[in-house]
């Protein structure tokens, strides 16, 4: 489940007029589609701006943003046939709708017949990273196109000064990234040396650092579809940074879309996207075993090799604003997946069953 609040017009005067005049202007050349799917959202307000950003706005035909009270705002995607509705958490879920799509559960408990995306008990899996990999090392993914693998990784939730025999034990290696348990926070820290191990502040993930050129891939996946782009990540480290480097280097965020790579002169060997079919069988495990269809993997491959990956990292329901051409893929999602549901109802069948 997605949490947060709504998102609101901004510099309209009069919403509503603007609203009722878009609609009277643009119907007589975009004529309403039979029956639109109503999507039903809770998102935080930069998730929303994030996503509801105007290239996907650039697909319809119109959008009307109506953020007046006591209703919620709606985005109404007139080409696709798709009206997006804020869910207004101040009101029963039970009294807003009716919603062909949902992100929110307790709303399929008196309502079984709508899709909900993802189920919060699955998306739970995803926030905390002492779980998060787990399905991918289970998985342990050996193909003719490559090798999917986690690193070694330990949990810690002790005292800091304890960290370093800890480590010990568990046979990682140096230098290691420090995560904080609750994936919600994207910072991340580089430990080098068992001493400033004493200073991380747990709960949090260890992890061991692998060297891949400084370049991760960042796959979307929304449903069957999809995308990966290239994103700079740490560099790589050698001997010498470990001898040279004491203390604890802190990194807000690692990867972002200012961070982009995939314009960027590159070693060929480093710049080379993982295998197609190798992603396609991946995404295709874990959406199975994660039962989840909004979510993105972050992997790197080993330097100096051609075919070793590890996934270092995973999130539900990313910045898709920041995959090409998110808009066309997500609002063909949501459509097939109503078709999907359509079908398999009884009341809507052509009578078999």
């Amino acid at each position: 489940m997605v949490s947060g609040g709504c998102v609101g017009a901004e510099g309209e005067t009069d919403p509503e007029a603007a609203a009722a005049a878009a609609v009277e202007r643009d119907e007589a050349v975009a004529p309403a589609p039979a029956r639109e799917l109503v999507v039903g959202y809770a998102l935080t307000s930069k998730k929303a701006k994030s996503f509801l950003q105007p290239k996907l706005r650039g697909l319809a035909s119109y959008f009307v943003f109506m953020s007046t009270l006591p209703h919620p705002p709606k985005t109404y995607c007139r080409k696709k046939g798709i009206l997006f509705v804020a869910i207004d958490h101040k009101r029963p879920l039970s009294d807003q709708g009716p919603f062909d799509i949902v992100l929110h559960k307790e709303y399929r408990e008196t309502h079984p017949e709508v899709t909900v995306l993802d189920p919060p008990g699955a998306i739970a899996h995803l926030l905390d990273r002492q779980s998060m990999l787990q399905e991918v090392s289970e998985l342990d993914l050996t193909d003719r196109y490559g090798k999917v693998r986690v690193p070694k990784q330990l949990f810690v939730n002790t005292d800091p000064l304890s960290i370093p025999a800890a480590v010990t034990r568990a046979g990682l290696s140096l230098p290691l990234v420090a995560k904080p348990l609750v994936a919600k926070s994207h910072e991340l820290s580089l430990a080098y040396d068992p001493t400033s191990l004493t200073k991380l502040e747990p709960p949090l993930v260890l992890q061991e650092f692998v060297n891949h050129g400084g370049v991760m891939f960042k796959v979307y996946i929304v449903g069957d579809a999809i995308r990966v782009v290239r994103r700079f990540s740490l560099p790589n480290v050698d001997e010498g940074d470990l001898s040279n480097n004491a203390g604890v280097f802190r990194f807000p965020r690692v990867s972002c879309a200012a961070a982009s790579a995939d314009d960027a002169d590159l070693d060929p060997c480093v710049a080379e996207l993982p295998p197609r079919p190798l992603l396609e069988i991946l995404a295709r495990e874990l959406r199975r075993r994660l039962g989840l269809r909004l979510f993105n993997i972050d992997m790197i491959r080993e330097h100096g090799t051609r075919d070793r990956f590890y996934v270092i990292d995973m999130n539900y329901f990313p910045g898709y604003g920041k995959m090409p051409g998110y808009e066309h893929v997500f609002t063909d999602f949501l459509l097939s997946l109503s078709q999907k549901e359509y079908k398999r109802r009884p009341s809507y069948s052509s009578g078999e069953g």
